[in-house]
């Protein structure tokens, strides 16, 4: 054979070794994502046994199991026997370290440090490869335990915005409403039944996403309650752009940004003061902003709030703030533009679509 050819025969085995390592790669990252998919619930669920089924593709072993701290094992291949694995299984339950040696090893897998179950591999594999499985195990615990906590945290936080319907706005809506049954019987009506829509929405249960159209009619709502209590002294301008209308967002992420600009920046102000509300798309993004004229606040005092130092009356900023940050991630949630005597705006910023979002 001839140099040339020669040459050209090596870089083609060259090239061809590349692209099964570059093949394997994919496959063994691809692997490893969908058991942290599957990992996500925990050690206990259906779910573990694909997620063994994974890990034992990963280290090529004849057997592989996870157990939670029941002591259920979730095998995948060819399990060991049962009274060998229950009493290695107990054994490292209570020690919390590794027992046993290939081809019969158990591992402890820890959440936060605290042990979330364990890991039995049947079969001849490298301890170098069985660390590093168990560090993606533990990895996907954790983040499944954070996201778990964190969307607990979020439904509790809504729960109480339900709840937490302002017993002065009450009173002093219900007031005005009584001081016109006899003298302006329709507009009483009229504002009874815009009462009623709002407590309805307000109060919905089971609720966790809707549309910007339903979140802007709820705001309007409440809006005409508060001129009917303040007259003059409140201003309002809503505007919201048709072809937002339908977007899908998290239920009262409006409502308490807009509560806040009258009950803290217009009503203690003495004077009269305008609320603007705006929706639209810039980009990919739908943008919504809530402004006043009031008050303001001083800028660390804003920053505090949305961080949830503190005890703030502003409860309303700081919980929108975290469920926005829970479904859209880090990037997005509020932000609060404000000065001392210079009013506050809140702007919204979300995508137009994301998955699972949908009213």
């Amino acid at each position: 054979m001839s140099a040339p050819a020669d040459r050209k025969l090596r870089r083609a085995r060259l090239g061809s070794r590349r692209a099964r390592a570059h093949t394997e790669s994919t496959r063994t990252l691809a692997t490893a994502r969908r058991v942290a998919e599957e990992l996500q619930q925990g050690l206990g669920t259906p779910r573990a046994s694909a997620a063994a089924r994974g890990l034992r593709r990963l280290l090529d072993v004849e057997g592989l199991g996870l157990c939670d701290l029941s002591g259920q094992v979730r095998w995948a291949g060819h399990p060991a026997p049962e009274e060998t694995v229950s009493a290695l299984v107990d054994n490292v339950l209570h020690t919390e370290t590794r027992r046993g040696r290939p081809p019969l090893i158990a591992v402890p897998l820890h959440s936060y440090e605290e042990l979330a179950g364990v890991l039995v591999i049947s079969g001849q594999t490298r301890i170098s490869a069985v660390r590093e499985v168990v560090g993606w195990v533990e990895h996907a615990l954790e983040r499944g335990r954070l996201e778990s906590s964190a969307e607990q945290a979020a439904q509790s936080e809504l729960r109480a915005l339900r709840a937490q319907i302002s017993p002065h706005f009450v009173y002093n809506a219900l007031t005005v409403i009584a001081s016109l049954v006899r003298s302006d019987p329709e507009r009483a009506h009229e504002l009874m039944l815009d009462f009623a829509d709002h407590a309805r929405y307000s109060l919905s249960g089971n609720i966790e996403y809707t549309t910007v159209a339903d979140e802007f009619h709820a705001i309007e709502t409440y809006l005409t309650l508060q001129r009917a209590v303040l007259d003059d002294r409140l201003r309002v301008q809503v505007r919201v752009a048709p072809e937002v209308l339908a977007v899908a967002i998290p239920y009262l992420v409006l409502q308490p940004l807009v509560e806040n600009a009258v009950r803290h920046g217009i009503e203690p102000h003495g004077g009269s003061g305008l609320v603007q509300v705006c929706g639209e798309a810039e980009g990919n993004d739908l943008v919504i902003s809530v402004e006043d004229d009031g008050l303001g606040m001083d800028p660390e005092l804003a920053e505090a709030i949305l961080a949830g130092q503190g005890n703030h009356s502003s409860v309303g900023l700081t919980n929108v703030d975290r469920r926005l940050r829970t479904v859209y991630g880090p990037r997005f949630g509020l932000v609060v533009e404000t000065a001392t005597n210079a009013g506050t705006r809140v702007v919204v910023r979300v995508p137009l679509f994301q998955p699972g979002v949908v009213p």
